[in-house]
């Protein structure tokens, strides 16, 4: 396990790698997850063989430190993951990120491009406030007071034991302060950001989820837009060979 100070005041981002050869993969994971859980059965595939890869855990989630006095916005964590690639000494590092690790990833790219080279976003918040279906909405629905008095414990029975098994590691507080985030977005909002940057992009939409709101902008601005068949949110557990594909770029 490895870590980095992240705000000044002795509060760590961890993350665990394996070695291997330049440019690094990166794995961030979204909202009340954890990268290694998500990730690592991904990057243990043959076709990923012989890349360094990294599974950091943001602020508040898995391994990582969980201040309180730490807003726990998109440009917040951007700058905790940027704080642990210093410390790794990556550079034109390849991020693949999930949901609100793609928000972040994206803010990330936007912020210090020298970090990251290419970008491999699955169903990334893009827009704010969040749509109503995402699970950032539900839980920022709630005060900050009402959800850690009682609202978490209601939540993490509603969303189901994949996702619990995870949200259950994370800060409550953090990860109500995390989704508040995403409703807010960034600034300029994300969609913006990732249509001005200039490397590799790639965004994955599990065909369960529907149809990616303006596909068609994404597209004119050079993202590649792919619709991973049998899979929704979660495109890693739903349809891992198409997810390795798009990592390796050979989708």
């Amino acid at each position: 396990m490895k870590q980095a100070e992240f705000d000044g005041k002795g509060n760590c981002i961890r993350w665990t790698e394996t070695p291997g050869d330049e440019p690094a993969r990166v794995y961030v994971h979204g909202l009340g997850a954890m990268s290694a859980v998500y990730h690592a059965h991904i990057a243990a595939r043959p076709e990923l063989a012989g890349r360094r890869s990294l599974f950091v855990d943001l602020p508040g989630h898995g391994i990582s430190d969980r201040p309180e006095q730490f807003g726990y916005s998109i440009e917040e964590n951007a700058d905790a993951l940027a704080a642990a690639l210093d410390a790794a000494e990556l550079t034109g590092a390849e991020l693949i990120a999930h949901s609100m690790g793609g928000a972040v990833a994206i803010v990330l790219a936007h912020r210090r491009p020298d970090l990251v080279s290419r970008l491999v976003l699955t169903e990334a918040n893009l827009d704010a406030p969040a749509p109503r279906t995402a699970g950032s909405s539900g839980i920022a629905t709630y005060g900050e007071e009402e959800f850690m008095e009682g609202a978490y414990a209601r939540v993490l029975d509603k969303v189901g034991p994949l996702w619990a098994a995870t949200m259950r590691l994370a800060d409550p507080l953090a990860l109500h302060r995390s989704a508040v985030g995403l409703m807010r977005g960034s600034d300029p909002v994300m969609r913006t950001l990732l249509e001005g940057l200039a490397i590799d992009r790639v965004y994955l939409q599990g065909e369960l989820s529907g149809e990616l709101a303006g596909r068609e902008r994404l597209e004119a601005a050079g993202v590649r837009v792919a619709t991973v068949p049998r899979a929704g949110h979660n495109i890693m557990f739903d349809n891992p060979d198409a997810f390795v594909a798009a990592v390796a770029g050979t989708a």
